[in-house]
């Protein structure tokens, strides 16, 4: 599929509709002429028959396909329809199991989950457990508070997750649930190669609120491979799904950057977009970029909002049909990293603001940045905004030059005033800024700033004990004054070839029981899920290693072996699509107990928020701890605006 001709200026999200509709007649706009596998597989799924077993009688067909066919889904990101069966009766469903042929672990089939009668997510909601396809009696091929492990047998036994043969485990599989026999629970999974099944003497608890209700809910859950549903002796929640082709009706887009650097390719640009297409009789189905056609309005080559238009026009088995269209809003940029002020140091005092940043009480918040001044003044520098969230308070301004004002910066103490002002003046032009802001939770806050300047000496400014009336509403932004300020420093080269290790960031203090926040834009390779921002808890000195724990829920260390690892990641290769150009906001913790925490609330590129949590790392000495960043393959830059 090639792309679409540039269109000169303006171009409109009806004329390309028209467009690809004229190309649906006939034309070859946009060269469409990708090979009907999902014909042929539906074609081959109607042809087939049960492989052994008995004669399944009353099944009502129900074709559909849960999971990417390119066996990228990952574990609970995508589920089968709900299939309700009531006490004393029995379920059975058939469906075709696609295993990745490159598939090196036994956990990449399906699992039966078992739920009450309300949906995921649900007030109410609650799970007898989940059975998976493979059976591996030292691993986590079955779990639940009410699934008894010991009543599973199967005919192919794994000894680990990486034992050769889940190809085995492919093909058309019979699900029966059998709840008709009084206080027995049966499960049994079977393709006529290997059969599982799960004998439980005892019912199940009933798990609905209401105890009336003796119903349970089924549903599939791959990972790693994907299901070609067949039939259901049972008619699902939202109905059944016919044979017959199906038109597209909507799509929304997903994996679309919101900032693109002048110049990139159009492919690379948007070679991570996805698009959810919603298909008639509620199917839907996700496809890549290779599946879609795009424009940019007005055009890539000029700085500037943008609207991308992508055209999707594929019925669901493949057949060329009447287009649709879905859009999105990004920006072209000549620089990937924020900026307060104009690059000529023309904006006067107040003229540009960042975002207004929350330091909770107890919280540090860690900011580096390059300041750019006129060199007119001492004050044609950085300012700092202490106020509300609002900004209708405003608790102080203080300066990079030992001045400042506001109720708040009456009572405080400042420090910081330079032997020769000329030579820090000249040497402010490029210096290197680390801020440090401070909520003490105690009516008071503190600003500390360390600039390395131009001349390779290190200078400091504080203010220290500045008045806030409202601890729970402390929030504070930048302004500049004749400069200009960019959120430009990076750890690590900007083309992601730095290894593992290869670049850090400062040492950043963490007091005891405080919590130091700091912000960062990560860019990933996309090659593997540790090609992310990686932060080290350690000593001043760094002699002495803490823990070291990775974006994508996984570390090490000493202290690291005590803590709980959560991450919300429903699907990794989602994730990492999404991860560059992420915006990072990092929240590291020192109870001061011998414990500390590391909280990374990612916002990915697709829109999605993602959070990885390491709870209860063990710190040998809590007032010696320190944090830095580094990375692996990958690169990151400080940032403040969001």
């Amino acid at each position: 599929m090639r792309n679409l001709n540039k269109l000169a200026s303006v171009f409109s999200a009806t004329a390309m509709l028209a467009m690809a509709m004229a190309s649906c007649e006939g034309g070859d706009l946009y060269n469409i002429d990708s090979p009907d596998w999902i014909a042929n597989r539906v074609d081959s799924i109607a042809s087939s028959k049960p492989t052994g077993g008995e004669e399944i009688e009353g099944l009502l067909e129900d074709v559909y396909t849960i999971g990417n066919t390119d066996f990228s889904t990952g574990w609970w990101a995508v589920f089968s329809k709900y299939y309700v069966i009531p006490d004393g009766e029995k379920w059975i469903a058939q469906f075709n199991l696609n295993i990745n042929p490159a598939a090196t672990n036994t956990y990449k089939n399906f699992a039966l989950i078992l739920c009450n009668d309300d949906e995921r997510g649900g007030a109410t909601y609650k799970e007898y457990g989940a059975i998976r396809f493979d059976n591996q009696p030292s691993g986590n091929s079955e779990w639940g508070d009410y699934i008894d492990r010991s009543c599973v047998e199967s005919s192919l036994t794994f000894n680990t997750d990486t034992d050769a043969g889940v190809e085995k485990l492919g093909g058309k599989v019979t699900l029966t649930i059998d709840r008709s026999e009084p206080g027995a629970f049966t499960v049994t999974m079977t393709n006529g190669t290997v059969t599982k099944t799960y004998k439980q003497k005892s019912a199940l608890e009933n798990l609905n609120a209401d105890a009336s209700n003796t119903n349970m809910r089924a549903f599939l859950v791959p990972e790693g491979s994907f299901i070609d549903f067949l039939g259901t002796t049972i008619e699902p929640i939202g109905g059944l799904t016919s044979r017959e082709d199906k038109l597209p009706l909507s799509m929304k887009l997903g994996g679309v950057a919101k900032k693109v650097l002048v110049g990139t390719p159009f492919e690379e640009a948007f070679a991570n977009v996805t698009a959810e297409i919603q298909f008639e009789q509620e199917v839907t189905k996700t496809v890549t970029a290779a599946d879609l056609v795009f424009q940019v309005v007005p055009d890539m080559e000029t700085l500037g909002k943008k609207t991308l238009i992508a055209v999707y026009n594929k019925s669901y088995k493949g057949e060329l049909c009447q287009p649709i269209v879905g859009t999105a809003e990004f920006e072209v940029v000549d620089k990937l990293y924020s900026m307060v002020g104009a690059a000529d140091n023309s904006t006067g005092f107040w003229g540009a603001h960042s975002d207004n940043i929350k330091v909770a009480p107890g919280e540090t918040y860690v900011s580096v940045f390059t300041n750019y001044t006129s060199g007119a003044n001492n004050w044609n520098n950085f300012v700092i905004v202490l106020d509300s969230e609002d900004t209708a308070t405003e608790y102080a301004v203080v300066r990079a030059d030992n001045y400042g004002w506001g109720s708040g910066y009456d009572v405080c103490t400042p420090s910081g005033g330079q032997a020769d002002w000329g030579t820090w003046l000249a040497a402010m032009n490029g210096a290197k800024v680390t801020a440090f802001i401070t909520n003490n939770g105690d009516g008071t806050a503190d600003v500390k700033t360390v600039m390395n300047g131009t001349d390779g000496e290190t200078y400091y400014q504080d203010y220290i004990g500045i008045g806030v009336s409202d601890p729970e509403n402390f929030y504070f932004r930048y302004t500049v004054d004749g400069s200009h300020i960019e959120f430009d420093q990076m750890v690590g080269a900007d083309d992601n070839s730095t290894g593992f290790w290869g670049a850090h960031s400062d040492n950043f203090q963490v007091p005891a029981g405080s919590t130091a926040h700091t912000s960062f834009i990560n860019h990933t390779p996309g090659n593997n899920n540790w090609n992310n921002f990686v932060v080290v808890l350690d000593s001043e000195d760094t002699l002495t290693e803490y823990a070291v724990v990775r974006a994508d829920n996984y570390g090490w260390g000493s202290g690291y072996a005590s803590c709980t690892p959560e991450t919300t990641v429903p699907d990794w290769a989602t994730w990492l699509a999404a991860m560059d150009g992420a915006k990072v906001d990092l929240y590291v913790t020192n109870h001061g107990d011998g414990t500390a925490d590391v909280l990374a609330i990612m916002i990915g590129t697709d829109g999605e928020e993602y959070i990885q949590s390491y709870t209860g790392i063990a710190v040998s000495n809590p007032d010696d701890f320190f944090f830095r960043l580094t990375v692996d393959g990958s690169h990151i830059v400080f940032d403040v605006t969001l």
